[in-house]
């Protein structure tokens, strides 16, 4: 009987009823899905974080880079055997050498042509540029120089310059030879019209054969000074017309032959010529002091 009641009691229901799972619990169950592979991403991340670090303390990456630089220095064997150039007349040596940046010897695969031909075309004496580089040992140059046009003196310091006026910044401006020399404030910027209006006919380079200095007046007009003295005073505007009569005039008359100050021809209609001024009269000699008698 005792037994039975025990029977009866285990297979009556609980009366409590369960206890339902936490929301955390449900959602952990929903993204068990998603959660594994997240955790598997995070373990990888981790090692290639290690694996990275180790990499960044052994540095073989900078080592390979450091070989492979002085390996691309040393050109591979590749040496610059030749060095060839052409455009240049003017341009100093020493300042062409420097701005190519490169010289017989030197590892041909170390050179940049680009960034020779920005040093180059930096320079005042250079137009345009080329450069190449030919594999095992050449180097070629092509330039378009500045030309030397004329000398300008200006403030007490001669200068060399282009067609242009640009200075060309030379060490020495009376090594370039026989240049046109012009004088004054604006003489550069103005020079090649003065110029090529004396280079114009042979009649005109007469004229320009005895002029030592063209002066820029008041940067406006031109006054050329020639070889013997004579100053040529030219009109403001009209210096091309005035050269080319001034020419007829030395071929006719040979007016520049004669000994003049001046020949003005700023006015149109007419020719003033300034002779030289009379020397002035030899003083008289002083009279010997008389001697006084001797005692």
């Amino acid at each position: 009987m005792a037994a039975s009641a025990a029977l009866r009691a285990r297979a009556k229901p609980s009366s409590a009823p369960p206890r339902r799972p936490s929301a955390l619990r449900l959602w952990l169950r929903r993204q068990r899905a998603l959660l594994r592979p997240l955790l598997l991403g995070l373990v990888g991340l981790c090692g290639l974080g290690l694996l990275a670090a180790a990499v960044v303390a052994a540095d073989p990456v900078a080592r390979l880079e450091a070989a492979a630089q002085a390996f691309w220095r040393g050109g591979f064997g590749f040496t610059v055997e030749r060095i060839e150039v052409e455009g240049r007349a003017y341009m100093p040596r020493e300042v062409f050498d420097t701005a190519l940046g490169v010289s017989i010897g030197d590892p041909t695969l170390g050179f940049d042509p680009k960034a020779a031909r920005a040093r180059l075309e930096a320079s005042p004496w250079v137009v345009s540029a080329r450069v190449e580089r030919h594999l095992p040992g050449t180097i070629r140059v092509f330039i378009v120089e500045r030309q030397a046009f004329a000398i300008w003196q200006h403030q007490g310091r001669f200068r060399v310059i282009d067609r242009s006026g640009r200075d060309l910044e030379v060490d020495n401006p009376l090594a370039f030879g026989p240049l046109p020399l012009v004088v004054g404030h604006g003489a550069n910027t103005a020079a090649a019209a003065l110029i090529d209006a004396l280079r114009r006919s042979e009649e005109t380079r007469e004229v320009a054969r005895r002029v030592q200095a063209a002066v820029r007046v008041s940067d406006r007009r031109w006054n050329l000074r020639l070889a013997n003295g004579t100053d040529i005073l030219l009109p403001e505007g009209q210096e091309a017309a005035a050269i080319a009569r001034l020419a007829e005039l030395q071929a006719r008359e040979r007016l520049l032959d004669r000994p003049l100050a001046a020949i003005d021809m700023r006015l149109p209609d007419r020719l003033v010529l300034r002779p030289l001024p009379a020397a002035a009269p030899a003083a008289p000699p002083a009279p010997a002091p008389a001697r006084s008698p001797r005692g």
